[in-house]
């Protein structure tokens, strides 16, 4: 029988500004191991993701990242301390409850990807 198992699945986001966005990851907290002219390893503990020195603006505006974290109010205030969204000039939204158990905030990237943060809640 073949050993069809998965190890991992990795996507590959889209950067126009390929230093400004390397820049941005690792201010929100990513570590980037590895980097060449085109192509970018970022990781947050188990978490990880291929940046790319690849942009189509059509692309972008429609990529959506979701990162699932253990404490999301904390997140989003150590974003806010930070200044992400001033420094970089991208936008981050308020905390707000979903209808589908989470409690997330929303974070652009310098490229418009829309990022989703969000952390699991107990139904009330």
């Amino acid at each position: 029988m073949p050993n069809l198992n998965s190890v991992e699945l990795k996507t590959l986001v889209p950067a126009r500004d390929f230093a400004r966005s390397k820049d941005f990851y690792q201010a929100l907290g990513f570590q980037m191991p590895w980097s060449d002219d085109q192509l970018a390893y970022l990781h947050h503990g188990t978490c990880s993701f291929l940046l790319q020195n690849f942009y189509v603006h059509g692309q972008a505006e429609n990529f959506v990242m979701h990162l699932l974290v253990e404490d999301v109010d904390a997140w989003h205030r150590h974003l806010a301390k930070e200044g992400i969204a001033d420094r970089f000039g991208v936008r981050m939204g308020e905390l707000v409850e979903r209808p589908w158990k989470m409690r997330e905030f929303v974070l652009f990237d310098p490229s418009e990807v829309l990022w989703r943060i969000a952390q699991n809640i107990q139904a009330r």
